[in-house]
């Protein structure tokens, strides 16, 4: 039986030229380098330049994943991008990003679950193609994060990053079984008690100011781990797969205790996951897009690796992607 999946066809990312390393919070925290990688594993991040936006970043990922494809913008029926940090309160960023990479026709919109954004726009992209709304879809992540932390927060401040990530998805036909390439299953949940573990303190309707990040970092933590390793065993069986057929985890790299733990969990060795969170600290949206281009530019993702994409954001909402690359 013939079905249609949502196959990889480029991706690509791009991060701002501003490099921040851990040492540039000592001056003004209680903090230090040493501290902070003990803690997060992150080294490192990029912050966008003034005047830089979102869109920005969103368009020069997308651009690159376009390349990547062999493909140009005009080819795309949509632009879905998953961001927490958009330009303005409307129009969306998508819409944007759409004239910026000429795309002319289709359609474009913005879709918000914080960290697990881009695992959403993932499903939603999968959904319009399975159903034949659209052929060719562009996912991207892309995030400031640095214009709303509070650098007087040593708790938070120095987790984040900003950067984008893209990937270009295209309806091809599968025999309908685990070797199909593309988007095999997808697994998404949120649950709004925990909504005050991750959020932040401002927007139009309740301050009318757009705030800054705030976090329970423990509880958080404790979330994460059980939570990203059962939605990625649920889309796994769904899939029709074991851990034992992975090649590759591409987490949310948010912190690489939880990719450690989350890797254990799931009884995958390190050595089969993706870690970028060194270079680039927490990206939120992007994190994942961005991991997956840098894995394949390295030579590690290759044509045909199963692959596991899960993460967990504000909300709280979570979820997990498998794919066959």
């Amino acid at each position: 039986m013939t079905v249609t999946r949502a196959v990889v066809r480029g991706v690509g990312h791009y991060l701002p030229a501003r490099v921040v390393p851990n040492s540039a919070f000592e001056e003004s925290l209680d903090t230090s380098d040493e501290w902070i990688r003990a803690r997060t594993g992150i080294e490192r991040r990029h912050f966008a330049a003034e005047g830089e936006q979102t869109s920005d970043l969103g368009a020069a990922a997308a651009r690159a994943a376009l390349a990547d494809a062999g493909m140009e913008g005009a080819e795309l029926d949509v632009v879905l991008v998953a961001t927490s940090t958009p330009d303005l309160t409307f129009p969306s960023t998508a819409t944007k990003i759409q004239a910026d990479i000429g795309m002319t026709n289709g359609f474009a919109f913005d879709l918000q679950a914080v960290c697990a954004g881009f695992v959403y726009a993932l499903a939603n992209a999968n959904a319009m193609i399975l159903s034949g709304q659209a052929r060719r879809v562009m996912v991207i992540g892309a995030e400031t994060f640095s214009r709303i932390l509070d650098f007087e927060d040593r708790g938070t401040c120095v987790l984040f990053g900003d950067g984008a990530g893209a990937v270009v998805l295209e309806a091809a036909d599968g025999a309908g079984d685990a070797e199909d390439r593309g988007i095999l299953s997808t697994d998404l949940h949120s649950d709004g008690r925990f909504r005050d573990l991750l959020y932040v303190d401002g927007g139009v309707s309740s301050t009318g100011t757009v705030g800054h990040l705030r976090m329970e970092g423990r509880e958080v933590f404790r979330h994460a781990v059980e939570k990203l390793a059962a939605t990625a065993h649920c889309a796994l069986d769904k899939a029709g797969l074991s851990a034992g057929d992975v090649d590759w985890i591409v987490p949310h790299q948010a912190n690489l205790r939880i990719i450690r733990a989350t890797a254990s969990r799931m009884q995958v060795p390190m050595e089969r996951v993706i870690v970028t969170v060194q270079d680039h600290g927490n990206t939120s949206a992007a994190s994942i897009p961005l991991a997956l281009s840098v894995g394949k530019a390295a030579g590690d993702i290759k044509t045909g690796d199963v692959i596991v994409t899960e993460a967990i954001g504000g909300g709280l909402a979570w979820g997990a992607v498998v794919l066959r690359w």
